[in-house]
């Protein structure tokens, strides 16, 4: 397992996303270049809608191709590569509650009466497919207005450098007595593209024996505020408790909250689940892929902590695979055993049915 640091153009191509995701959270408008040809889109979550939207005419949408099958829109031939983003046209004049109510699915009880809509050709595909993972990247709705200005610009290309993994480095270490163990060291990673800090806690006294490892992605509500909607919190308390009991091993914090879709959306999937969706719905109703994680980040930081076998403390068969894929060797598979709860039962068993997660 290696991995080279990005080359200057590689953090030029990095830099360049990050702005331009900066941009869609301030609600700017940008530009996405692709095959020659350049698309001008403003987030639709963010942007001030009002201020653009004609009054006669049309005006155009893209929207991820999950939203559009929750909108019945994925008959369309225009609509039919599942891969693709779609692209819609809207009569003028539209208010910018309207334009949310689409793309929002939460708002879908509130406002359940939409359209008909119309899709149309994607004005360029591959741009409007990185606008999509730009929009995951700062963590908002993946949509967007299609419009004639913007000023910032980024290439399809440089989403790929925004998020590679090998741009990571360890930048603080210290000693970290926990409550599990006060033999511990803590590890901090900062990347040169993204702006997300990762971390690695190191248990025990670490000698030539295989370590217990526990990929565990950030949860604000389950891990700070005691959530029992999930098991993220006490998972997180067990890998501590069977890592300590172990030679030594590494705890990996990955600041992927909500399966990687970010915190707000993660509270929009709440919202869908009390509407009776399951999380696996949730996520996809709002957008996204049913796990957004890239486990090649907790690759490079066991790279970087010269950890190349490890013993994997997880009930998901994907981590198992993302770690092998990226060169990791999984000697063993350690199931994480968490009593259920009435809160998060359908949880528990929507991970096993529809996710593969095993014991």
């Amino acid at each position: 397992m290696s991995a080279a640091p990005l080359d200057g153009g590689q953090k030029s191509a990095a830099r360049r996303a990050a702005r331009a995701i900066d941009a869609l959270r301030r609600g700017w408008p940008i530009g996405v270049e692709a095959e020659g040809q350049r698309l001008e889109l403003l987030p639709v979550e963010t942007g001030a809608l009002d201020a653009i939207l004609p009054q006669s005419g049309s005006v155009s949408l893209i929207i991820s191709a999950t939203r559009a099958d929750t909108l019945k829109l994925l008959n369309q031939l225009s609509a039919a590569d599942p891969s693709l983003p779609i692209q819609i046209r809207l009569p003028a004049p539209v208010t910018a509650a309207e334009i949310l109510a689409i793309v929002d699915p939460v708002l879908d009880m509130r406002y359940p009466m939409k359209g008909p809509f119309q899709s149309e050709p994607l004005a360029n595909p591959a741009a409007a497919k990185a606008a999509m993972e730009l929009a995951r990247h700062a963590a908002l709705l993946p949509a967007f207005l299609i419009v004639e200005e913007a000023e910032d610009s980024v290439e399809a290309e440089d989403v790929a450098a925004y998020a590679d993994a090998s741009a990571l480095t360890i930048s603080a270490h210290a000693r970290l007595p926990v409550a599990a163990n006060a033999e511990a060291h803590i590890y901090g990673f900062r990347s040169d593209a993204d702006a997300t800090d990762h971390i690695a806690l190191v248990v025990g006294k670490r000698d030539e024996s295989i370590p217990v490892v526990r990929l565990h992605s950030e949860c604000l509500t389950g891990d700070v505020l005691g959530s029992l909607k999930c098991d993220c919190g006490p998972q997180l308390h067990a890998a501590l408790e069977q890592i300590s009991a172990a030679t030594w091993g590494v705890l990996l914090y990955l600041r992927q909250e909500g399966r990687g879709i970010g915190l707000i959306n993660k509270l929009r999937a709440y919202a869908l689940q009390d509407q009776g969706f399951d999380t696996v719905d949730a996520n996809q109703r709002l957008g996204f892929a049913i796990d957004a994680r890239d486990f090649s980040t907790a690759a490079r930081m066991l790279e970087l902590l010269n950890v190349p076998k490890v013993r994997l403390m997880t009930n998901n068969p994907e981590k198992v695979e993302g770690l092998e894929a990226c060169g990791v060797t999984v000697e063993e598979r350690l199931p994480v055993r968490i009593a259920a709860n009435p809160h998060n039962e359908f949880y528990l068993d929507t991970k096993r049915d529809r996710t593969g997660h095993q014991l």
